[in-house]
């Protein structure tokens, strides 16, 4: 927000005495009335003038980067700032600085994100936007929104090439970012597709990070997700090698959850055994839980 000390209200400002600011219309009860700062009220009370007069010029551009200071989360200022980026053709580039600095002070504010989107869309320049989002996921990598951005990317530009690479290196830092096991999902989906070879790749993939750590539950859903594409028995070292992990006294609810899901597979079929073996994990998962 602007410092109080060199900030001058916009009626005390002489290039917006043409002028006449509108105030919000809570009509005649306002049940529970905001209590706006002076600061607040007096820019809004512009900002719906201009709007009134869908005025583009300096001042009015100017003018939401205030608004913005007061309420980060108001659409209708982005949406008017865009329609004067267009209208006067201003510096997009300069444009993605300015919503750069917003989303690293606040990198979870929906409007900002969106706004950026546009932005780059428009330039039709995708290269900053993976090091960008890179950037903002070092800070919190489970940020939803800058997944969903930079997923818009890889999808709207077709960068696909290096985002299993990259992932790599997250899941390697840190393999219960269930972000990034997400994010594996979704380009494996977007690109090549759970083909017979590439389910083969990702099991033994996502095994190697189980048996690191096996009450990892991300890397068990990843696991339960690219074996539901296929039928299990096509896929028998998988449970071989979760049998052998139970007889060398991995104890994790995540496992024997695994287990019960194939075995009821088998059981479906017709196999007893299977089915009895089943319940036998359900009795040692109640027991764990409770």
């Amino acid at each position: 927000m602007a410092d109080d000390e060199k900030y001058v209200l916009y009626k005390d400002r002489e290039e917006w005495k043409d002028l006449e600011p509108l105030s919000q219309d809570d009509g005649p009860f306002p049940v529970v009335q905001i209590a706006y700062s002076v600061e607040f009220k007096d820019c809004y009370d512009y900002f719906r003038a201009i709007l009134q007069k869908n005025e583009m010029s300096q001042r009015a551009y100017d003018l939401t980067s205030d608004a913005l200071k007061f309420n980060l989360a108001n659409y209708t200022v982005w949406h008017y700032r865009r329609k004067i980026l267009e209208a006067l053709s201003f510096s997009l580039e300069k444009e993605l600085e300015f919503v750069a600095e917003v989303i690293q002070d606040t990198p979870k504010n929906y409007q900002a994100w969106h706004h950026r989107q546009v932005i780059v869309e428009k330039l039709a320049d995708p290269s900053k936007e993976l090091k960008f989002t890179t950037s903002i996921l070092d800070m919190d990598s489970k940020n939803y929104h800058a997944w969903q951005h930079r997923q818009w990317v890889l999808r709207h530009f077709n960068l696909w090439e290096n985002e299993l690479q990259f992932v790599d290196t997250l899941l390697r830092y840190d393999l219960r970012n269930n972000s990034a096991w997400n994010e594996r999902y979704y380009v494996v989906s977007s690109t090549t597709g759970f083909t017979d070879e590439i389910i083969v790749r990702e099991i033994k993939y996502t095994m190697t990070f189980i048996h690191r750590a096996p009450n990892n539950e991300s890397a068990w859903n990843y696991l339960q997700g690219v074996a539901s594409q296929r039928d299990l028995k096509d896929f028998p070292t998988v449970k071989a090698e979760c049998f052998q992990m139970l007889e060398s006294s991995v104890r994790s609810p995540y496992l024997l959850a695994f287990l019960v899901d194939l075995l009821e597979d088998e059981a479906e079929n017709g196999n007893v055994e299977s089915l009895e073996k089943a319940k036998e994990f359900c009795l040692s998962l109640e027991t764990q839980v409770t």
